[in-house]
């Protein structure tokens, strides 16, 4: 039985919220799954996604196949880094201390980025809320700049003849 991890739609019409599911891959896309992982919510900015990073390992080592959304969300919340370097640890390339350090250091700044980037739209939203008004300078003529166009068109007409 192929079991996949997959994306469950929720929510209204144009209003779209999905659970994060483990399911047999005949099921249909809203029917009948095996557990619930998380939840991810596209209409936030950014979007909000709540992950059981331990149940998605255990489904991932076990070989549940996520979808490609689902893929991407994983790892965005670092489970693929982490089973990467759980199999190292069974290969016997490092010990699983070091593994569990890499993967805490790798969060830190992960998650570093995310609230600059959070922080970054915060302002973003704040700067665009704010009317911009803007002065408008006198226009100045410009006499000189029309006769040395006609004294130009006045030789390319000479030249003509």
């Amino acid at each position: 039985m192929a079991v996949k991890i997959r994306l469950q739609r929720h929510g209204s019409k144009k209003r779209p919220f999905y659970f994060i599911v483990v399911a047999d891959a005949r099921s249909p896309r809203d029917g009948k799954f095996i557990q619930k992982l998380g939840t991810y919510n596209p209409l936030t900015v950014p979007a909000t996604v709540l992950v059981d990073r331990q149940k998605a390992l255990d489904w991932l080592q076990k070989g549940a196949q996520p979808t490609d959304t689902v893929r991407r969300i994983l790892s965005f919340k670092g489970v693929l880094y982490l089973k990467h370097l759980l199999r190292g640890v069974s290969l016997g390339l490092f010990d699983e201390a070091t593994a569990m350090e890499k993967f805490t250091k790798w969060s830190t700044e992960h998650d570093a980025q995310v609230a600059k980037r959070q922080s970054a739209n915060k302002k973003a939203r704040m700067d665009r809320s704010v009317p911009v008004v803007k002065k408008v300078a006198a226009p100045v003529e410009e006499a000189p700049a029309e006769d040395t166009l006609a004294a130009d068109a006045a030789e390319e007409t000479k030249t003509e003849e």
